[in-house]
């Protein structure tokens, strides 16, 4: 007999470990690790962990938004360098923020389907390495240029020169703007804040508390195990998340000025989550693979969805998704024991808790005859979330379903929700019980 939330012929897939390396700020120049150097990072521990060897693996997938362009397919590259065996397939998957929980999806669904046995799944994301790319005004003029066959030619072409084409474009900003709607993904979060009546006070105070409870995360050990310290080429040691500042205050916050909707606006750098670089990688095993080689389940991932909506809106994405994936398990919200929820922004997280509990849009959004109702404080984001910690987009989805997953077993909770909102206007979720 198939266990509970398990489709009749489909197969248990656990999770039996994970690690990440810690999450570091772009400061304004390429960081010390490009996202396979990350990968690598953590992958080279977890691995040496396992009571099998890198080659038992069937495959190896990876989420990473900003590859660039010496990591063609960093999934196989970093398969490559962790010594997995030239014959290791190893792919890359991109669904913006959800790209590292679109790994562990694709895992599980291929081991639940009978395929697989052992599966890498992870994200790796450096922005500090996102490019600076050429306008096209530019990019016409070098091709101009290039293709010139005579001395004349050439003249011409370099007199139609401008000083404003050496300007470079940045690539991360054009990332982050959707291309329907021309918003950046932070004046989606201002459109949601005004929807929804979430005031400048509120955000703060909620990135406030992000900062907190991964400050107290460190200080407590709760991420032992789980967190993997990184060294660079030359020799520097990072152990820690330093984007958290723990020192923070309300008066501060208050201080920073809006970025996105200038000068009325929200949504500030405080309460927006954090440039950064990371990884994450778990493993996932089926019920074979568990016993051939003597492994211990964490958790067992009982289904998973995605959904899509407005590109304007994309922050509620999650309001939709989680709520889909717990009809279909016959769960109301409290038989979720903890949420982790990605911070994308302080504003578009408390968007989505108003949304749950608003009537109207729980009716003609969600379907509902009734409010789905307030997730708990107190079991939501319990060790701080991707304002603290960095949002590195291509693993952020991986990192909060291993986080979830260590926080449930730490607290003695059994059923787990991990959901995101994605750029472009989509959502993910993923249920988890621990075993």
């Amino acid at each position: 007999m198939p266990v509970r939330g398990q489709a009749e012929g489909r197969k248990p897939v656990y999770v039996v470990d994970g690690a990440r390396t810690p999450f570091l700020r772009a400061r304004g120049r390429p960081g010390p690790f490009t996202p396979v150097d990350l990968a690598v990072q953590c992958g080279r521990p977890l691995l040496a962990r396992q009571p099998f060897a890198p080659e038992s693996f069937d495959t190896v997938i990876l989420g990473c938004v900003n590859v660039i362009a010496d990591e063609m397919n960093p999934a196989r590259v970093a398969a490559l360098r962790l010594g997995m065996g030239a014959a290791m397939p190893a792919f890359t998957v991109q669904i913006n923020c959800g790209s590292g929980m679109q790994s562990i999806d694709t895992a599980f669904r291929t081991i639940e389907a009978g395929k697989a046995d052992l599966i890498l799944a992870g994200g790796a994301e450096a922005l500090s390495h996102s490019p600076l790319v050429l306008s096209q005004a530019a990019t016409g003029w070098f091709s101009r240029f290039a293709t010139a066959k005579s001395a004349m030619e050439r003249a011409s072409a370099l007199a139609a020169f401008r000083p404003d084409m050496a300007k470079p474009v940045i690539g991360l900003e054009r990332g982050l703007t959707d291309p329907i709607t021309e918003l950046n993904m932070g004046q989606t979060a201002e459109i949601l804040g005004h929807l929804f009546g979430i005031s400048r006070e509120a955000a703060d105070a909620y990135a406030l508390e992000s900062h907190q409870r991964l400050a107290r995360a460190h200080a407590e050990g709760h991420l032992k195990g789980e967190l993997i310290p990184a060294v660079s080429r030359d020799g520097t040691l990072y152990d820690y998340d330093d984007g958290v500042r723990p020192d923070t205050t309300m008066e501060k916050l208050a201080k920073l000025k809006p970025v996105f909707e200038k000068p009325y606006g929200e949504v500030t750098p405080g309460n927006s989550s954090q440039i950064t670089d990371g990884a994450s990688w778990v493993v996932l095993a089926s019920e074979e693979a568990v016993k051939r080689h003597g492994l211990k389940p964490l958790a067992r991932i009982v289904d998973s969805e995605w959904s899509a909506l407005d590109p304007s809106i994309m922050g509620l994405g999650p309001t939709i998704c989680s709520v889909a994936l717990l009809e279909r398990q016959g769960l109301a919200r409290e038989d979720v024991d903890l949420w982790e929820l990605n911070e994308a922004f302080a504003a578009q997280v408390l968007a989505c808790l108003a949304a749950w509990e608003d009537e109207e849009y729980c009716a003609k959004v969600l379907g509902l005859d009734e409010p789905f109702g307030r997730v708990p404080h107190d079991r939501l984001n319990v060790d701080g979330g991707a304002i603290s910690l960095g949002h590195p987009v291509g693993s952020s989805g991986n990192r909060i379903v291993l986080h979830l997953v260590n926080a449930m077993r730490r607290l003695g909770l059994n059923r787990g929700l991990a959901t995101e909102c994605i750029g472009g206007g989509q959502g993910g979720a993923m249920l988890l019980e621990v075993v």
